[in-house]
């Protein structure tokens, strides 16, 4: 495997970095791993699905990455009877220059926080498609550039609950990542509880980092190295997920280059130049697990088919 201990990202990104990743788990207390998960997701181009039960964390980890990184925020609530206009907007007849003026809607922001897109209909949870693609829109036939970074933070109840709509595979598809919070633990919790309202703590923060500095960082992932025998245990798992028995449906060619990028912005958040078998493990299951399709009579998850591939795959080389 090709070895490299220079890590592309300039030291002086890389301290501001850690420092931006420390104070986000300030507020998000007792999820480091899941703080981690999300710069790595931030890092790597993709976007965030979070699904858990409501009042664990989700809007504030949202709100916290927002002011740390000091990016344009807007939340869009899911409602039943939200339009696609009302996130895209709408073209507005202007009489005195007599034609329709575009008045941009929430999604013109650098972090979107989607909440509980599953309440959303399926039209309106489509209207996200074009953007979280292409970052851009297209009203009455004219594209619209989204500014950059663009990154959505998206919610989602549990599908039991009352007035959900499953989000198809499409739609999923979008997310790089998909994970859960979870309730804290004892020490986090009775430290959450000690402190300050969320609100006041969040009023606090401070910019660690800039719109231009995530895109330099952006730049310095994909100069992390993967060396041939990395990219083989990487597509060793995409075939594993083809030929598993319980699995319907396996991962596609893009979740294996959104596995790719992952790694690399795990690796750089370690402080390395190349990428280890350790972290495509690390973040498998969160790239993984929302793109597979059991089996009618499989007896386990997504969550543990994901886990299963893991396990029962050897690394390459």
């Amino acid at each position: 495997m090709i070895e490299s201990t220079k890590t592309p990202a300039p030291a002086d990104l890389r301290d501001s970095l850690a420092r931006a990743i420390a104070q986000v788990n300030t507020v998000v207390l007792g999820k480091r791993r899941e703080v981690r998960l999300a710069f790595v997701c931030l890092l790597a181009g993709g976007h965030l699905l979070i699904e858990d039960l409501p009042g664990v964390g989700k809007t504030t980890l949202a709100h916290a990455l927002a002011a740390t990184l000091g990016l344009g925020f807007q939340r869009v609530q899911f409602t039943s009877d939200l339009l696609p206009s009302d996130i895209t907007g709408v073209g507005i007849y202007d009489r005195e220059a007599g034609r329709f003026k575009f008045h941009p809607g929430p999604l013109f922001t650098q972090l979107l926080l989607a909440d509980e897109i599953n309440r959303g209909m399926p039209k309106t949870q489509g209207a996200l498609l074009e953007a979280m693609a292409e970052e851009q829109v297209t009203v009455d036939g004219v594209t619209h550039r989204l500014p950059p970074p663009f990154f959505v933070v998206a919610t989602q109840n549990p599908l039991d609950f009352a007035g959900t709509y499953p989000l198809p595979d499409s739609q999923l598809d979008r997310f790089m990542l998909r994970m859960s919070l979870g309730y804290p633990d004892r020490n986090a919790e009775l430290a959450m509880l000690a402190s300050a309202d969320r609100r006041s703590v969040l009023d606090a923060l401070t910019s660690c980092l800039a719109p231009e500095h995530i895109l330099e960082l952006r730049q310095a992932c994909t100069r992390v190295l993967a060396s041939p025998a990395l990219i083989a245990y990487v597509q060793s798992l995409l075939d594993a997920s083809r030929r598993h028995a319980d699995i319907r449906i396996g991962l596609s060619p893009r979740a294996g280059l959104a596995l790719l990028a992952s790694a690399r912005a795990h690796a750089l958040l370690a402080g390395r130049g190349h990428v280890l078998p350790e972290d495509v493990q690390a973040v498998f299951p969160f790239v993984a697990a929302h793109r597979l399709t059991p089996g009618a009579s499989a007896r386990v998850d997504r969550d543990r088919l994901a886990l299963q591939l893991l396990e029962a795959t050897p690394i390459a080389g």
